[in-house]
């Protein structure tokens, strides 16, 4: 910030180069500026805007910020509080003559991708991507297999993808685990690295993952009995027939982050007994005590199985791992649960990050979901 303050205040004097003075302050800089528990945005393409915002995903702070304009310039800067270890997704709106359209910020190389795009990435002087989440060229890669099957549930065919570990044996069988939103879990969250990696460094058993999606994602995973009955009555049974999978359901898993989430608590309910494992990552457990969510009808169905779930839990036959951003609007949700899952599942544990309602956040914590839900024997022997 002292940096900003300095150009001001040499912008502020007449006869002052100022397109020089912009120039060498941008040069050879990453921006955002960052130190411990403070960020400072910087906008200049060198076009004249009546005004830039900066659009951001943290609950608790406006999501449209306005930056300030550095004097007699079409530069913006804005001063930020940033906790420690955080990390912040944004773009910049551009306003010109009562019109506005978001961009990346230029002058950030890092990039955080989801399906609607790209958005830049603001990390703490704290945050550090997990070293196990690329691939190593020394770690060997897992298969990933293509199959459908057909449901009596959706009356359709259902297409997966199934993970089968780096030196599977064969006559040999593994746990399961069930991936709602695979396709995402897999482009987003290099989630096929990540296993590849800790299954390879023995913090995570050796397990297959099948990586299922919705068709109307929504409406299915929004405490949807049919996708419970698909997940428990379809896909498992055709898994165990063509796959080799432990029967036993302490060996069964399934996870999903958001709506996936729900509908992964959704089906362990619907279908006691079935599922030993539930890894639940910013779940959208909407619930109200008094008045109406306001969340639109799609929440209709979810609002109604956590309030029941709330008043009424029933015995959850799973151990439960589940994971929230603190800057994300269901913080307050996620929080609630936690005394009701210590209450009736076999054992629960929270995590929650600073970070928002986005893949990189669901990525981050794989590593604890699936290591204590899943121990290989190198974390075993550690813990």
């Amino acid at each position: 910030m002292q940096r900003v303050l300095e150009l001001i205040a040499a912008c502020e004097q007449p006869k002052a180069p100022r397109h020089q003075l912009l120039e060498a302050f941008a040069k050879d800089k990453l921006f955002p500026l960052v130190t411990d528990d403070h960020a400072t945005f910087f906008f200049w393409d060198g076009e004249p805007y009546d005004s830039v915002f900066l659009q951001h995903w943290v609950f608790g702070l406006p999501s449209r910020i306005e930056l300030l304009r550095i004097p007699n310039t079409n530069a913006f800067y804005l001063p930020l509080d940033l906790p420690k270890r955080a990390r912040v997704e944004y773009k910049f709106e551009l306003m010109r003559g009562g019109k506005g359209r978001w961009t990346a910020d230029p002058r950030n190389p890092r990039r955080a991708y989801d399906p609607f795009g790209s958005n830049s990435v603001c990390p703490a002087t704290s945050y550090e991507e997990p070293g196990w989440v690329n691939e190593h060229r020394d770690i060997r890669r897992g298969e990933l297999v293509q199959g459908s099957v057909y449901s009596e549930a959706w009356k359709s065919e259902r297409s997966y993808q199934l993970y089968i570990p780096y030196g599977a044996r064969p006559g040999k069988h593994y746990p399961l685990l069930i991936v709602h939103d695979g396709t995402d879990f897999l482009h987003f969250a290099q989630m096929r690295e990540c296993l590849d990696t800790l299954i390879a460094h023995h913090e995570v058993a050796p397990l297959l993952v099948c990586f299922t999606d919705g068709v109307r994602r929504n409406w299915e995973y929004a405490a949807n009995p049919q996708q419970a009955d698909f997940l428990a009555l379809d896909l498992l049974p055709h898994l165990r027939k063509n796959y080799p999978v432990l029967e036993a359901p302490e060996f069964h898993g399934i996870m999903g982050a958001s709506f996936g989430a729900v509908s992964s608590l959704h089906a362990a309910i619907r279908h006691p007994g079935t599922w030993g494992h539930l890894l639940l990552q910013s779940g959208s457990f909407a619930f109200t005590d008094i008045g109406d969510h306001e969340r639109g009808p799609l929440w209709d169905p979810i609002v109604a199985f956590v309030n029941e779930l709330r008043a009424a839990p029933p015995r959850i036959e799973s151990r439960v791992y589940q994971s929230c951003g603190t800057f994300e609007s269901l913080i307050y949700y996620n929080r609630s649960l936690l005394p009701v899952f210590q209450r009736v599942a076999d054992d629960a544990r929270f995590t929650e990050a600073p970070d928002g309602h986005n893949w990189i956040n669901w990525r981050d914590r794989l590593r604890e979901g699936l290591t204590w839900l899943f121990p290989g024997p190198l974390w075993m022997y550690y813990e």
